[in-house]
């Protein structure tokens, strides 16, 4: 025990020496934000479609699509998934033949038609986003799903039973633009737009019969339409004008739409339909926003490629970064951190947001994901950041200010179910995700989640001091356990998946006082041992979020095996055997830079959207480690 951790502590300390020497001299680290590769399609589709140059960074795009295309001819959002991705293989082939780099007789497009034809070609897609990328380029007609939300919604008031504001903020900023595009049937063709018509087998109709739990919340949009007053010439153009505005005071100081990539390019598409020039400032500003989310990895197992972010995690990673090296032994008074803390410090929001639509009253003290993100705060960052600062504000009054602005908009934000959202409170009416649109289970909604619930109790619980004998913590702490599964497991919306949720849970629920004991605690220990793989790790596939139930992957990944550790250090006084194997196998991962390593454990929307984030196999890594030298050892990092 003694030897595992002397060894354990070496690794901390190699880690915290690499990683100071890796922070940027304005206080960050900045790790890529991996997200496959339909954002660098879309990126390439829109600068073709607007004659926007660029051509280098088109032609590194190119080159990071067709270096990822499989031999099967598709492309993959993660190394198990097995069919391969249809959406992602459509978006990829249509980017390489736009850009001007690839051919159609080329043996990887010709793989790649084959691919798509063999699963019922372009017509089979099941992406919105990759169907209004096809429609606003003049590929196909305009998905009929998007005519089940009337434009004039956004005219409804949010005080109605059934607005547009109980749609997630998420899914608003991707549907505005789509429901401007969709209303004027717009779509654009240059002299190089590619047709794509030879990878229809079947243009037939897209939309199946309604079922009478998706036509609910029509009606009740129907009915709530009723109300608005005037011509429905006049209505209609009210919305859209609307929608223009919605659109214009979202668009952050670097050009982006949310400082996301993904809507930013439907943005641009929408702005083109109402009338806007190419050459207009608000899309030259755009093109620019997303030329900057481009980042150039290094070396690695796939070599040096580019990618378009879409949205850098510099705050979440610097806050995560800063919390971790504390943790593992570095003083609030080491220059590091104090870089950390001012860099911090200063992206505090101080402006107003959507938020507070439903949750009016409240001073603004979050934090947002990205540093150019100054209105779109959320639970899990903000929580992060205050972590990070934990140790400096009783040395100094700024930081004082900032620490209670950031508790006091945490505690404003619990949901009236007693957990926590990630961006809006009580944005959760369930009938929304009935619609009949891609992604609406996921995406339509902001309710309260295992993973977000469990980290600010975690949060709350080990830095600001409160536990259960507090009535809003006790609240929090019951919809965790009443949202358990029957495996033991909880299922977390933000990472992969039932780990992810797992680990969060149990280190919140010990957090604020709960016993080991507890039965909650001690089954979703038991699940967590249970899964842990023959080397001594933890890994689990992205294939979980689909399947509603945990999915092995059959290797260890660093992130997974930390968040798995982490959370029997929380529950255990005494280290196991099967934590003592974790622990070597969580420090031999440290070293490896196989495909484990590369592994996408963040999530984003289930089979659409996955997450590598490069900072991971260094964040919770050191995080577990630390507690588990520190918990187990003498005390002293």
């Amino acid at each position: 025990m003694g030897q595992n951790i002397t060894g354990i502590r070496e690794e901390i300390r190699r880690w915290s020496e690499e990683l100071v020497q890796r922070q940027e001299p304005d206080g960050t680290w900045r790790f890529c934000f991996e997200n496959g590769t339909t954002l660098d399609a879309g990126v390439i589709v829109l600068f073709r479609s607007l004659n926007a140059g660029s051509e280098a960074l088109i032609r590194s795009l190119h080159d990071r699509i067709l270096a990822a295309q499989q031999p099967e001819g598709c492309w993959r959002w993660y190394r198990d998934d097995a069919e391969g991705h249809l959406s992602a293989t459509i978006e990829a082939y249509y980017a390489l033949l736009y850009s001007g780099y690839s051919r159609r007789e080329d043996e990887s497009l010709q793989r790649a038609k084959r691919y798509i034809l063999e699963r019922g070609g372009i017509g089979k897609a099941t992406s919105l986003l990759t169907k209004a990328l096809l429609a606003a380029t003049g590929q196909r007609e305009w998905p009929a799903s998007l005519s089940l939300i009337p434009i004039e919604m956004l005219l409804l008031p949010s005080s109605f039973p059934l607005s547009f504001y109980d749609f997630s903020g998420y899914s608003r900023v991707h549907l505005v633009p789509l429901l401007i595009m969709a209303e004027r049937s717009y779509s654009v063709k240059t002299a190089q737009t590619p047709d794509l018509g030879e990878l229809y087998i079947d243009r037939g109709p897209e939309q199946a019969p309604l079922t009478r739990e998706a036509r609910e919340p029509l009606d009740h949009i129907q009915s709530a339409l009723g109300h608005l007053v005037g011509t429905p010439q006049r209505i209609r153009q009210a919305a859209v004008k609307k929608a223009e505005q919605y659109l214009l005071e979202r668009i952050e100081s670097d050009g982006t739409l949310y400082t996301y990539a993904s809507c930013t390019v439907m943005m641009v598409f929408a702005l083109l339909a109402l009338g806007y020039e190419p050459q207009h400032p608000v899309i030259q500003r755009a093109v620019e926003g997303l030329s900057n989310l481009q980042f150039t990895v290094r070396g690695g197992e796939d070599g040096s490629y580019t990618t378009i972010q879409n949205s850098p995690s510099t705050v979440w990673d610097t806050a995560l970064l800063s919390y971790a090296l504390q943790e593992a032994g570095l003083p609030p008074s080491h220059p590091a951190i104090r870089r950390a803390a001012a860099y911090l410090h200063g992206k505090q929001h101080r402006k107003h947001g959507d938020w507070q639509i439903h949750n009016p009253g409240t001073v603004p003290g979050g934090w947002g994901f990205s540093e150019t993100n100054t209105f779109v705060p959320d639970v899990d960052d903000t929580t992060a950041a205050l972590r990070a600062l934990g140790g400096l504000y009783d040395s100094d009054p700024a930081f004082l200010e900032a620490w209670n602005r950031g508790l006091n908009w945490v505690w404003s934000m619990q949901n009236g179910d007693g957990g926590w959202p990630a961006f809006e409170k009580n944005t959760d009416k369930e009938m929304l995700t009935w619609l009949a649109i891609e992604g609406a289970k996921s995406a339509a909604t902001d309710p309260s989640e295992a993973d977000l619930t469990g980290r600010t109790l975690e949060y709350l619980g080990n830095f600001a001091k409160l536990g259960v004998r507090h009535d809003w913590i006790a609240r929090g702490a019951d919809w965790l356990i009443s949202h358990q599964k029957a495996d033991g497991s909880w299922y977390g919306r933000w990472g992969i998946c039932y780990i992810y949720g797992t680990w969060a849970a149990l280190t919140g629920l010990k957090a604020v006082g709960m016993p080991s004991g507890h039965p909650a605690i001690a089954k979703g220990a038991d699940w967590l041992l249970s899964i842990q793989n023959a080397d001594g790790g933890w890994g689990e596939s992205c294939r979980s979020d689909q399947s509603e139930r945990y999915v092995p992957l059959h290797a260890s990944t660093p992130s997974q095996t930390a968040w798995a550790l982490d959370a029997l250090v929380a529950v255990h006084d005494r280290p196991t055997p099967a934590m003592e194997r974790g622990a070597a196998r969580l420090t031999e991962l440290l070293r490896e830079d196989g495909w484990p390593a590369s592994y996408p454990t963040g999530a984003g929307l289930p089979g659409y959207f996955y997450v590598h984030y490069h900072s991971y196999r260094y964040i919770w890594p050191l995080l577990a480690l630390a507690h588990y030298a520190n918990k187990y050892g003498d005390g002293s990092p």
